[in-house]
């Protein structure tokens, strides 16, 4: 995973096999009891959108299923 930084004090990943692609990168932080969701290319300013970790974990797995 790599960190991107936006500011604000959270740590922001994306993966790896994005870091060079064209800037369509998806950003996720967790943040207690929630998972942030934002588009890289969208920057510091951009919008995320806020889902708690049980959401996170049912997103991810049929992401990857």
């Amino acid at each position: 995973m790599t960190v991107v930084e936006f500011g604000d004090q959270r740590t922001w990943r994306k993966a790896d096999r994005s870091a060079n692609q064209g800037g369509d990168c998806v950003c996720v932080a967790a943040d207690g009891d929630q998972a942030g969701i934002r588009d890289s290319k969208e920057g510091p300013t951009g919008p995320a959108i806020w889902i708690d970790t049980a959401d996170w974990a049912a997103l991810s797995a049929y992401l990857t299923r």
